[in-house]
């Protein structure tokens, strides 16, 4: 799929109507999703303008949680005008200064930059969450059958689909009883900006309230840069040095890693056979090299054991080399 990265036709009248008559509108690299972003450039000042047409995309969640960080101190983008109608939203503007290609540019920014996003996640956890739907088990279960509605599909197999809920049940229950903070579920270092005001946060729609290991899941296991194992135990022992986080918590980090991985795979394949973004499953032995770290963990047993009987190491992998091997 090609996305027309021409800006809609309104666009022009809503930025007039914000105070941004005149305006250059350059295109911006996009996301996973139909969402669309372009720069709305005036002399001494630019914004970001966020088409999320309905109703593939409704803006109200980004919004909502927007202001719910803002209002806490945290830098998400200001709201400098909405047409929900037409799904518009005009933005502060953050820069082009992302995580990702600051850190692979300067390697010795890595540990601090990773200290400043897991210092984040802390004071983030301090607060009650927002008034957001719950991570519950459904949505666990959810995420984590991605992997066998669209992954093993496309490699050739067949698997025990009801084992493999079965599984999840086992590993995910413990997890239900902790205490719930507000999670922002992609957060990592492609959604992350360098700004003046500190790190810049964006792609949040999908918040929910959930366990506090979740986002760290999502910066240490990034399925689109390789993070240090070293880096990975460093930012994992001051988030439990701060907090007070114990064994519990450890266990918890691996069954969502495990949780997570799945659902990327599930989603990356996806992106190809649904929506030819065939970049994404080039990524999948990355994730896969997660997945099976967090395997190896004591209380990931029932779904360790499901994996071992229904996914070969050898279909493991990009499942557009594997796919077409079948």
């Amino acid at each position: 799929m090609v996305f027309d990265m021409n800006p809609p036709a309104a666009a022009p009248a809503f930025l007039a109507a914000n105070g941004w008559a005149g305006a250059e509108i350059l295109p911006v690299a996009g996301d996973a999703s139909f969402r669309r972003y372009f720069r709305a450039v005036l002399p001494g000042r630019s914004a970001i303008l966020m088409d999320a047409p309905p109703p593939h995309e409704d803006p109200r969640p980004f919004l909502d949680i927007a202001r719910w960080l803002v209002a806490r101190g945290f830098a998400a983008p200001k709201i400098y005008g909405e047409d929900l109608g037409k799904g518009l939203v005009l933005l502060e503007d953050f820069g082009d200064a992302r995580m990702r290609e600051t850190v692979d540019a300067a390697p010795e920014s890595e540990l601090r930059i990773y200290e400043t996003a897991v210092d984040l996640l802390i004071d983030l956890h301090r607060h009650e969450p927002a008034a957001v739907p719950p991570y519950d088990l459904a949505v666990y279960q959810r995420e984590a059958g991605l992997l066998t509605e669209w992954y093993t599909p496309a490699v050739g197999l067949e698997v025990d689909l009801q084992g493999y809920v079965d599984a999840w049940d086992q590993v995910l229950a413990p997890l239900l009883a902790s205490d719930s903070v507000t999670v922002l579920r992609d957060y990592h270092a492609e959604n992350i900006m360098l700004t003046e005001a500190g790190l810049g946060l964006l792609d949040f729609q999908d918040a929910l309230a959930g366990h506090k290991a979740y986002d760290l899941v999502s910066l240490l296991q990034d399925a689109r840069r390789d993070v240090p194992p070293a880096i990975e135990a460093a930012m994992l022992d001051r988030y439990r040095r701060v907090t007070g986080e114990g064994d519990a918590f450890d266990t918890a980090y691996h069954v969502l890693g495990a949780q997570r991985n799945a659902k990327i795979v599930g989603i990356f394949t996806r992106l190809w056979k649904r929506d030819g973004k065939s970049r994404y499953p080039t990524l999948c032995p990355r994730v896969w090299r997660y997945l099976e770290r967090d395997l190896a963990h004591a209380a990931l047993g029932p779904v360790t054991d499901w994996f071992a009987a229904n996914v070969p190491p050898e279909l493991r992998g990009d499942p557009i080399a594997l796919g077409g091997a079948v």
